[in-house]
């Protein structure tokens, strides 16, 4: 009689970068949703910190405590996508992992009103832990990289080190070492794969990617959903809020299908640093698309007059994130084979009326900035899908 366990110990070996069928794992989406949970809460955070005005500090902690959750959740996707054995030893140290993002999430709170990371760096050192035991398996199982392997789990092991020596620095130290810790943190691949490279398979990349991105999407919705019903509790409809309701849903369909509208597999074939590149860059992706829920939800406090905000200011909250997503992605889709060579220059004028558009909000009126702002994502989406390359066929 078999049974769905997973073997107690297997050797964790590299799997084939070129396997055919590589798909993501239950266990792996169970990881994204503990992890868009984090997001979450600092996409929560951020709206509250936007809507009162304080711009600058909120914005900076935004980006801290996102760092954190970026990085591991990337950390273990690319590892997963080397040497992902799915049995006992590597789920409950994936299991130890999403404690350490819970655990983080429920510190987020106290990094923005406290300026107090205790919780959050605990969490987050959970996590990187987990992290170098299973790049130490992989050493003493797979002889083959462990020059490799080991560099990643003594890369990552001093950092850790760092990060809670962090916690003893006095304001402004402890800003001045977080740039220093984020730079160390990203230099660790760098190093850990100069001589040889683990064996990461793009199209698992490329997707798993790809489904963080429809999650924190999904996690915009939920947000905004949430903030339209606790405002119709209040006062009911209005045409208001039905225009901010369309246009947040064009701008989330829009960016779903912009960011689709190319495959990044060929791209992440070609070289090593464009897999560093596009990888790396993700950040301000996935930060972007939290920030619009943030900025959507501003938006919708700045219609009912909760924002301590003018209208330009609550508009800009939106058009910030969307003008840094569209941009990146533009940028990013430049290098792709299928990508129209006007790409770059449909981002930049797309980008140039989003901030225009934001700033005619006061004559506008929050409510009709906002449907416009989802149109004019529509408009940029639709000339983008016009100058779309045809794809070269094999016989070409």
């Amino acid at each position: 009689m078999s049974n769905n366990l997973p073997p107690l110990r297997g050797r964790m070996v590299a799997r084939d970068p070129e396997e055919g069928h590589r798909a993501a794992t239950p266990l792996e989406l169970l990881f994204d949703l503990c992890f868009v949970a984090a997001v979450g809460q600092a996409a929560v955070q951020l709206h509250h910190g936007l809507s009162e005005g304080h711009f600058a500090p909120t914005a900076f902690g935004y980006m801290m405590v996102f760092f954190a959750i970026w990085w591991a959740w990337m950390n273990f996707t690319w590892f997963a996508s080397a040497y992902d054995t799915d049995d006992v030893p590597y789920r409950l140290l994936t299991l130890l992992q999403m404690g350490g993002v819970l655990v983080l999430a429920a510190g987020v709170p106290a990094t923005f009103h406290d300026y107090d990371f205790r919780i959050v760096t605990f969490g987050y050192v959970v996590m990187r832990v987990a992290m170098i035991a299973q790049w130490l398996r992989a050493a003493a199982e797979h002889p083959e990289s462990r020059g490799c392997t080991l560099r990643y789990a003594g890369g990552i092991a001093i950092v850790q080190v760092g990060w809670l020596l962090r916690l003893l620095l006095p304001h402004p130290y402890g800003e001045i070492g977080f740039l220093v810790l984020v730079a160390a943190e990203l230099a660790v691949p760098a190093v850990a794969e100069r001589h040889s490279q683990t064996n990461w398979h793009p199209h698992h990349i490329a997707e798993r990617y790809g489904l963080f991105t429809i999650i924190s999407l999904g996690e915009v919705v939920l947000a905004v959903t949430a903030a339209m019903q606790e405002d119709v509790a209040d006062g009911g409809w209005s045409a208001g809020l039905l225009e901010i309701g369309i246009g947040g849903l064009l701008m989330i369909f829009a960016m779903w299908w912009i960011y689709f509208k190319h495959s990044a597999v060929q791209h992440l074939r070609e070289s090593v640093k464009n897999a560093l590149t596009w990888g790396y860059s993700h950040i301000f992706v996935f930060a972007s698309v939290a920030a619009v829920g943030a900025g959507l939800e501003v938006a919708i406090d700045a219609h009912a007059h909760k924002a301590h905000v003018d209208e330009v200011s609550a508009a800009l909250t939106l058009a910030v994130p969307l003008v840094v997503y569209l941009l990146l992605i533009g940028l990013l889709h430049t290098g792709y084979a299928d990508a129209g060579r006007s790409t770059t220059l449909i981002s930049v004028i797309g980008a140039v009326l989003l901030l225009a558009t934001a700033l005619l909000a006061h004559a506008l009126g929050i409510s009709l900035t906002v449907l416009l702002l989802g149109v004019l994502l529509a408009l940029i989406l639709t000339v983008g899908l016009l100058t779309q390359r045809r794809p070269v066929s094999a016989a070409e």
